[in-house]
């Protein structure tokens, strides 16, 4: 019987080495691969060794090496289709029916992956010509060298309807092929075809074995949305089955010891620039289950690397409920939160692979991620919401389908609630004789909240928004339909604290044209927000800005806004470019270094002075009703 590729690769993917040679050779785990005796000689010292992440095995006492087919094969004396036909059993796949369709399926296959290999080629040289000249320099801003280009395969698809079409027409490509292939837009209503992907930056997505079965663009127009796209589902392709740079990372993580996962393709090219290969990203989707089989096929706690904003926090939230269900002993992910403000890609170009590796080697273990999440729930000021927080961690555990993995997650669940709500462990209350409330035999002074639990950025919110970000904040609540109107942006908006963001949050939530001031308070009011209209209203300076009243008109209260919100974004990425040009001048003082650092330090000085100048305008001076 013949087998495809596609099906023994199947196999492969299914089987790990270890668990196949597990059946045979007593294996013990010795840093990043197994240890046994020989199944082929008797020996005393172990010399039989097993490689996961290759697929292979090595017996330096036989001078024997191969796959899980190779292993079968040699310890059992099989030919090679009965090896596969019990590899697929224990696989749970059912062996291949040798048809006429089975055949015609993996021929279609085979053409797919030589249309994609000819698009590949096709977007390399416009890249490459004078038509992507803007594309190339696109990338140089990026700081995405000649080599890097070269290494991951970047093309650029011209602005164009039909030119990927008609070069693979010209390759012998049928325009049937081209649609199932995903390369060409089709459909009911459209008449003629076109090509899929025009005016991006190309980013072929690989298969384990480095075919192209995808690709990924980033439009160079602004008019042009979305900004990123992938290849539609095909045969070939499963965007949540698949991992970008998947093929490069599998060796690299083994030498390594570990991989990283993170959300961007140029994420992935910026670091290996530097050094770090063993670096995958998601295609456009959360991460899934299958994505977390890979990874852990390459290392046992892959680390996982999200932006320090919000929109990284959250990510990183949705890969903990995914991943939960699904961890065990030697299967668990760490999280790598970066800087406020900065992307692997930023982190990569000013501090190079050592801040990567400093980041990377502060990785949360998946405890610490799940009790941050459920501590940022809700407040846990009263018995009844601490309660509440030790149910909801419970039922997080209850999720793990170890028994003893599961223990031990309750264990470090309690250990922390303790820590963190000051607590001697296991001591219970006893009441005193003669009332007065209740004490500890012998009870220790409370302990104190860890550094790290104190500096995370995912303990509750105490503090209040800064000063600009509360102004804005009392813009919105006074007058609603700024929200709708800005919504865009509000979303996009980089708070200092969590409780601002907490409440720009919640008024994106609820905001609807037309929506009176009185009833947005009383929406707040009911989720908690009781506080800020208190500090509202004692809060002096907004007391004298007559366009944060209700009675303001909405024009004059929207100019001060859009004013603030420029002033906002402006100041947040002159502060990220502080830290980045204090960070140069450290690991390398120059005359040039120094010069940046003040010139930026000059600007947020002058920033400053604009600031007070706008928000001291208009203040007024009679004794009107305060109205915030």
């Amino acid at each position: 019987m013949k087998f495809t590729p596609s099906f023994l690769d199947e196999i492969r993917a299914r089987l790990p080495m270890s668990e196949v040679a597990g059946q045979r050779v007593r294996l013990k785990k010795q840093g990043r691969e197994w240890r046994g005796l020989s199944p082929f000689t008797a020996e005393k010292t172990p010399s039989f060794y097993v490689n996961d992440q290759k697929g292979q095995f090595f017996d330096f006492s036989a001078g024997k090496n191969g796959d899980i087919f190779e292993f079968v094969m040699e310890t059992q004396g099989l030919p090679f289709p009965e090896a596969v036909e019990q590899l697929a059993g224990l696989a749970g796949l059912s062996l291949p029916v040798e048809t006429v369709e089975s055949a015609a399926a993996e021929k279609k296959r085979a053409t797919h992956l030589e249309a994609l290999e000819f698009a590949a080629d096709f977007f390399e040289k416009v890249l490459r010509s004078s038509a992507g000249s803007r594309a190339r320099a696109y990338l140089a801003e990026r700081g995405i060298s000649e080599e890097a280009r070269k290494k991951f395969r970047l093309g650029y698809a011209p602005n164009e309807r039909f030119a990927l079409r008609d070069y693979l027409a010209g390759k012998g490509c049928d325009a049937e092929v081209m649609k199932e292939a995903g390369l060409l837009t089709h459909g009911e209503g459209i008449a003629v075809p076109y090509d899929f992907f025009r005016d991006r930056v190309m980013f072929p997505i690989c298969d384990r074995a480095g075919k192209v079965i995808a690709f990924g663009g980033r439009a160079m127009s602004k008019e042009i949305q979305p900004k990123y796209k992938n290849s539609a589902e095909t045969p070939l392709f499963h965007k949540g089955a698949n991992l970008y740079n998947l093929h490069v990372a599998r060796k690299a993580a083994h030498e390594r010891g570990t991989v990283i996962a993170v959300e961007g393709y140029v994420d992935v090219i910026a670091m290996s620039m530097v050094g770090l290969d063993h670096v995958v990203a998601g295609l456009g989707t959360a991460l899934t289950p299958e994505q977390c089989e890979l990874l852990w096929k390459m290392a046992e706690e892959p680390i996982l690397c999200f932006d320090g904003d919000r929109a990284g926090r959250k990510a990183a939230f949705r890969a903990v409920e995914t991943a939960l269900p699904l961890i065990g002993p030697g299967k668990s992910l760490r999280f790598a939160l970066l800087p406020e403000g900065q992307d692997p890609d930023d982190l990569a170009r000013t501090g190079g692979a050592a801040a990567l590796e400093a980041v990377l080697a502060a990785a949360k273990p998946m405890s610490e991620m799940i009790f941050a999440r459920e501590a940022e729930a809700q407040p846990l000021d009263t018995p009844e919401r601490r309660a509440a927080f030790e149910r909801r961690l419970r039922d997080c555990a209850g999720q793990i389908r170890d028994e003893v993995l599961r223990r031990h997650y309750l264990d470090d669940f309690r250990d922390r609630q303790f820590q963190l709500f000051g607590r001697a462990r296991r001591e219970p209350f006893v009441a005193r004789r003669g009332g007065g409330g209740a004490q500890r035999p012998g009870a220790r002074a409370p302990v104190a909240s860890s550094a790290l639990l104190q500096s995370s950025l995912f303990s509750p919110p105490k503090e209040a928004p800064a000063p600009r970000e509360t102004l804005i904040l009392a813009l919105l609540v006074n007058h609603p339909n700024l929200i709708v109107r800005h919504a865009e942006d509000l979303a996009r908006l980089d708070f200092a604290g969590a409780a601002g963001a907490k409440l720009c949050d919640a008024l994106l939530g609820l905001a609807e044209p037309d929506m009176s001031p009185e009833t947005l308070r009383e929406k707040l009011g009911a989720r908690g927000f009781e506080a800020f209209f208190e500090s509202l209203a004692s809060n002096a300076t907004l007391s004298t800005l007559w366009c944060v009243r209700r009675s303001a008109h909405e024009n004059d209260a929207d100019e001060v806004l859009r004013q603030a919100l420029a002033l906002h974004r402006k100041q947040r990425a002159l502060n990220r470019e502080l830290r980045q040009a204090e960070a140069v001048l450290a690991s390398a003082p120059s005359d040039a270094n120094f010069a940046a650092l003040a010139d930026i330090k000059a600007q947020l000085s002058a920033l400053e002075g604009v600031e007070a100048t706008i928000e001291g305008f208009g203040a007024s001076s009679g004794r009107e009703e305060k109205n915030v």
